[in-house]
């Protein structure tokens, strides 16, 4: 899944305690800016198929540290 519009404060404890309430979370990625070394507002969770579809459409909207996520399945590159 594809996790946007996070708050510069969300931490993946965070994140991963809000998609377990779905399943189990298989993985959590949140991407460093090499630079600034400040998380760059979004995240890739991995879950199994059934679990993330469900986990996608109740967080999408969801609000989490003052921002509302913008949810949907990962497109690969």
């Amino acid at each position: 899944l594809y996790v946007g519009n996070l708050s510069w404060g969300t931490e993946e404890g965070a994140l991963r305690e809000l998609f377990e309430e779905y399943g189990r979370v298989i993985d959590c990625y949140i991407p460093v800016d090499r630079e600034t070394g400040q998380h760059r507002g979004f995240a890739f969770i991995t879950m199994g198929p059934d679990e993330a579809l469900v986990a996608a459409d109740e967080t999408d909207g969801y609000e989490l540290d003052g921002r509302i996520l913008r949810v949907n399945e990962a497109q690969p590159k």
